[in-house]
């Protein structure tokens, strides 16, 4: 760290009221497990966020954020001014992986909370209140604006829309942090990309024993998928490739007439990204040629649709927004660090050059995106406490330290 900085971080860290607003968080903590219970219980399915968006906006405004909001696309913004300084977002995504319909009782075993979204991100969200209310209890005001937000659209086939219109329709933000992570000690400060494909092929169908001899639907993409399953990627940059759906056909005494398969390729390098997507669009073309002339027919076709794309991209270790998150999370004893790369929110900043990070939000968890998904709350608190020192430290405290964020022209 810069000796600015450090000094900075050591002035927020001493500040009284900081003090008191450390000992909050840590006596917030129940409130803050509460919270996170209540959301994780509000169905999120992608595109259907507005009951937990309408809740979470609410939960903002008792905070203290008297002018939460939820805007056009479906995010909840809600902004405690500054005087002049830059403008740092602290954001965490409301939308869940899983389906409408799913169940989403919450059990309890050993020590854990399982439900399905019981981390990601419901304790991103509750994280993100108890710091608001952090600044509510202990009066705080700061240089630069603190946005207080909540996204939509973060998993999935939702693409990152939320986040691209909050950067679409709000072109001065300087920072961006999502509390969205694994376990304490985790700084995700680069993204990974990533393309997403819906393949259909289709043919003429028929009895699969009088019309044999007409190209298959389901054998084309039999034959793109085991090409695929073949690539080589490298290992660094990290790159990866799945055909994660497949469905098509009538029954096994029909020619499949349609097959469709839903493929996903990543890589934490845009060239690398590039290069292995525009390899995986070949083979799928490829194979459709092939199961024609297999037949000596015309008859078979293939149309792929975009489902997705997120900007890979990476930034220094060593510019504020890091570096201030590396200061608190030490402070609070945590000497263990990881520095990675995901696919989040930061996606989009990153890509436009805006520093950007992710952070947990305190505790344990595990089974991330699948039904059994768990979260141990013990020692939670230093997730919201991470948090309230990292935003402190970049967004500056009025009267006593200066922001550390830099403004951008």
């Amino acid at each position: 760290m810069s000796d600015t900085l450090e000094q900075q971080f050591a002035a927020v860290k001493a500040h009284p009221l900081v003090q008191r607003g450390i000992a909050f968080l840590e006596s917030d903590a129940n409130k803050t497990l509460q919270e996170q219970l209540a959301m994780t219980a509000i169905p999120a399915a992608p595109f259907k966020e507005q009951a937990r968006a309408a809740y979470f906006r609410d939960r903002l405004a008792e905070a203290g954020v008297s002018d939460a909001r939820i805007d056009a696309e479906g995010n909840v913004i809600g902004t405690r001014k500054g005087c002049g300084g830059p403008a740092l977002v602290l954001s965490a995504h409301i939308d869940t992986v899983f389906p409408e319909g799913t169940d989403l009782t919450i059990t309890q075993k050993d020590g854990r909370y399982i439900a399905p979204g019981i981390r990601d991100d419901s304790r991103g969200l509750a994280a993100v209140l108890s710091v608001a209310r952090a600044f509510d209890a202990t009066g705080l005001r700061t240089v630069g604006d603190v946005w207080f937000v909540g996204t939509v659209g973060e998993e999935g086939l939702g693409n990152l829309r939320g986040v691209r219109a909050l950067f679409r329709e709000h072109a001065g933000i300087d920072g961006f942090i999502s509390i969205d992570g694994g376990d304490m000690g985790r700084i995700t400060l680069a993204a990974t990309g990533s393309r997403r494909f819906r393949v259909t092929y289709k043919g003429p169908g028929g009895h699969s024993f009088a019309a044999f001899g007409l190209p298959s639907a389901v054998h084309a993409m039999g034959r793109a998928i085991a090409r695929i399953a073949d690539l080589r990627t490298p290992a660094d940059p990290k790159t990866t490739f799945n055909v994660g759906r497949v469905r098509g056909g009538t029954g096994a005494t029909a020619i499949a007439e349609d097959a469709v398969m839903d493929v996903d390729v990543r890589s934490n390098a845009a060239d690398e990204l590039e290069r292995t997507a525009a390899e995986v669009i070949a083979i799928i073309e490829a194979s459709a040629r092939d199961e024609n002339a297999r037949w000596n027919s015309s008859e078979l076709s293939v149309a792929i649709e975009d489902l997705g794309a997120r900007p890979a991209g990476t930034q220094p270790r060593d510019q504020p927004i890091v570096r201030a998150a590396v200061a608190a999370v030490r402070s609070l004893g945590i000497e263990q660090l990881q520095f990675g790369a995901s696919s989040t929110d930061c996606n989009i900043p990153i890509s436009l050059g805006i520093p950007a990070i992710a952070i947990p939000g305190g505790g344990k968890s595990g089974g991330n995106h699948s039904l059994t998904e768990w979260f141990d709350p013990t020692l939670g608190h230093l997730g919201p406490q991470n948090a309230f020192l990292t935003v402190l430290t970049l967004a500056g405290i009025e009267g006593a330290t200066q922001p550390q964020l830099p403004r951008r022209r």
